[in-house]
């Protein structure tokens, strides 16, 4: 068995009297330390199947395990990155970032040492003492991915974590979560509907089609550590990417602009 079994999930909701099936018989293994991204247009089930891998949606059917048991809810060992911050205003930057440190009972002075590591890390070391109100919502952001990487989680969930990030900040962040994610082995599921973002994480990428939501195909990427935005096997998994989605030639022009 997998480290993370879904089987047979489906899920529907009810909007303006209408039925919605966001999850239409997903079905998905992933293996502990693999880095996977769900990857796919508005409405097509990521962020749902997402939430009932972490223990925050419940699925009509089907089953989901973590390392053997069943998922019922959220558990501490595993970290969230919402597409909101989630950050206390009332706290610092810095003991925002320590709260989970603290929770783990980890010493306050050690604690500390962390979260300034992995402020450093997201570029924000000059902010610790600030509160959230003082910063952007990219650097929020950055505060929370600091915050969820610091405790050194077993299984790591991001929903698109780096959207309201500028384009350079956000490929600095993809290569810094890649490189973490692997050096710590930490199992990451990662939504994203950016093809270039998937091919830069991934190990393999879940393409998500929507009405109803199920996934289409799964695509490898053997590229290892070090991933070339301009190399030819990075252009070679995005096409393959394109072609999945059965993109016209116009619209991949729109995406290349």
């Amino acid at each position: 068995m997998a480290f993370i079994e879904a089987k047979n999930l489906n899920k529907t909701y009810i909007q303006n009297e209408k039925k919605f099936q966001a999850l239409n018989d997903v079905s998905l293994s992933i293996e502990k330390g693999e880095f996977i991204c769900l990857l796919g247009p508005s409405g097509c089930g990521k962020t749902t199947l997402l939430n009932a891998l972490a223990g925050f949606e419940k699925t009509d059917e089907g089953s989901i395990t973590i390392d053997g048991e069943p998922v019922k809810k959220p558990s501490p060992q595993y970290v969230t990155i919402f597409q909101h911050y989630g950050l206390l205003p009332w706290k610092t930057v810095e003991k925002n970032v320590m709260l989970g440190l603290l929770a783990a009972k980890r010493p306050k002075e050690e604690a500390k040492q962390i979260a300034d590591e992995y402020l450093k890390l997201v570029g924000l070391e000059k902010f610790k003492d600030a509160k959230p109100f003082q910063l952007s919502g990219g650097q929020q952001q950055r505060v929370s991915i600091a915050r969820a990487l610091a405790v050194s989680p077993k299984i790591l969930f991001m929903d698109e974590p780096f959207a309201a990030l500028d384009a350079i900040t956000r490929l600095k962040m993809q290569d810094d979560v890649h490189r973490i994610a692997e050096e710590q082995n930490i199992t990451t599921v990662f939504v994203t509907h950016d093809i270039e973002e998937a091919v830069v994480l991934a190990d393999r990428i879940v393409v998500m089609t929507p009405n109803p939501g199920k996934i289409k195909t799964i695509i490898r990427v053997p590229m290892g550590k070090e991933r070339d935005r301009t190399s030819e096997d990075f252009l070679r998994i995005r096409d393959k990417v394109f072609e999945a989605f059965e993109m016209k030639p116009e619209e991949k022009i729109e995406y290349y602009i």
